[in-house]
């Protein structure tokens, strides 16, 4: 079964941006996440849309990084990309009469509504500028080790 990385991949690109404080074009983008750049522009124009990114066309243009990362969650970047389906399991539907397929399924409902609030809660409690920091840290004794 397809993972959907938007979000992982779009936050790879935003802390970049931010750590290199640069233009970046769809091509780098596209060249960094091993896509194309038509699926970069697609997916970085929801990002623009809720006011994380702005591009600029032509020479030293491209995409940067326009409001700080102490003000974007996870969340925040989750929504932008498209609200992906944080479950990749659901549930059957085949047998809408069948008394065992409702109980299942209520089970289950009940189940991934909870742990999807439990994420939720997650993605909004953590800002970007937290991950930078994290990142940092690693950077930090990955130098130390060389």
């Amino acid at each position: 079964m397809r993972k959907d990385s938007k979000l992982s991949r779009m936050l790879h690109v935003m802390l970049h941006m931010a750590r290199e404080n640069k233009p970046f074009t769809s091509d780098y983008i596209a060249e960094m996440l091993a896509t194309n750049p038509v699926v970069v522009r697609r997916t970085m124009a929801g990002l623009k849309k809720h006011g994380f990114v702005d591009s600029e066309k032509g020479p030293g243009g491209g995409w940067t990084l326009i409001q700080p990362l102490n003000q974007i969650s996870l969340y925040d970047i989750y929504l932008a990309v498209g609200e992906p389906s944080i479950f990749a399991i659901g549930n059957e539907h085949s047998e809408p009469n069948c008394v065992v397929e409702l109980v299942v399924n209520r089970a289950l409902d009940h189940a991934f509504f909870e742990a999807q609030e439990i994420l939720i809660k997650n993605l909004k409690e953590t800002r970007l500028d937290q991950l930078a920091h994290d990142f940092q840290i690693e950077w930090n004794k990955q130098i130390k080790k060389e």
